[in-house]
């Protein structure tokens, strides 16, 4: 593994504006969001917003991971993503939610989730998950990935090439009538034939006109997880695996998640609708 020194919080800029015509979220200046009441099930409208939304999302996400070099700060990477969602009408999911100060998560090295972008410089060597959801016509498009910053070691490289696969193989294995912990048990058991650890705390979500409807969706092989997939539901599929263990500690922050031992993590994730015969991508760029 890198011999890279553990990251520490760095400086956080000052608070992006939104343009005033720009649809917020209902949670946005609220301590949470109103809980969801609807169903998981969406209509073909709903369906076709959320494909708008989820376009967005992916092309602010390629277009800050454009700027990923060493030398960089993740700040500037968040920059870049918020200014591209707001050009295109569009308000950066995470910002304001639940307090989260920045539009997108910016997760290096032994990051798993919820990275704050601030001033940390990125190194020659490090990984770095980008985690971006757009809002826009009342629904949400929520994608992540992990990228290569510089020369990145081998055991690095392969852990965000086999989780890429790890979501790809998930992705594959969604069909209506299956319940939704088929998800966790393709994905464990594909990262259980390289050792790594797969976060089991924080999961795949529903997600529609809510950021986070309330259905779980597990990366690990849950036998409490049964509800059944069925054609129309909309969820985030986002393994997060890990070089060790999967237990994990938080700053101070209350939002920056660490693996406990500090070795390294990746995740990817796609914003999917069940069809008859699988699952689509919503979040394509």
């Amino acid at each position: 593994m890198s011999a890279q020194s553990l990251l520490v919080p760095g400086e956080l800029s000052p608070h992006r504006s939104v343009p005033g015509a720009i649809r917020r979220p209902e949670y946005v200046g609220k301590p949470a969001p109103t809980p969801y009441t609807g169903p998981e099930v969406q209509d073909s409208d709903t369906i076709e917003r959320m494909r708008i939304a989820g376009g967005i999302a992916a092309r602010a996400m390629e277009e800050a991971a454009g700027h990923i070099a060493p030398g960089v700060t993740t700040d500037e990477l968040d920059r870049v993503a918020h200014e591209y969602m707001c050009d295109h009408g569009a308000y950066p999911s995470t910002l304001g939610y639940r307090g989260f100060p920045k539009s997108l998560c910016a997760s290096v090295n032994e990051v798993i989730c919820h990275g704050i972008p601030d001033s940390t410089v990125l190194r020659d060597g490090d990984i770095v998950n980008l985690d971006v959801t757009a809002y826009i016509h009342g629904v949400h498009g929520d994608n992540n990935a992990t990228y290569l910053c510089g020369d990145v070691d081998d055991e690095s490289r392969l852990l965000v090439e086999r989780t890429r696969e790890s979501l790809n193989r998930a992705i594959k294995a969604v069909k209506p009538g299956r319940q939704i912990n088929i998800i966790g048990r393709v994905i464990e058991s594909y990262a259980k034939r390289f050792g790594y650890g797969v976060v089991r705390d924080f999961t795949g979500h529903g997600i529609n006109s809510s950021f986070h409807s309330g259905l779980i969706v597990p990366h690990y092989d849950s036998p409490h997880h049964t509800t059944v997939i069925q054609p129309g539901m909309t969820f985030t599929i986002e393994p997060m695996l890990t070089l060790g263990t999967h237990e994990y500690d938080m700053w101070d922050d209350g939002w920056t998640v660490v693996t406990k031992d500090r070795k390294r993590t990746a995740q990817f994730e796609h914003t999917l609708v069940v069809t008859e015969n699988g699952a689509e991508i919503l979040t394509l760029p």
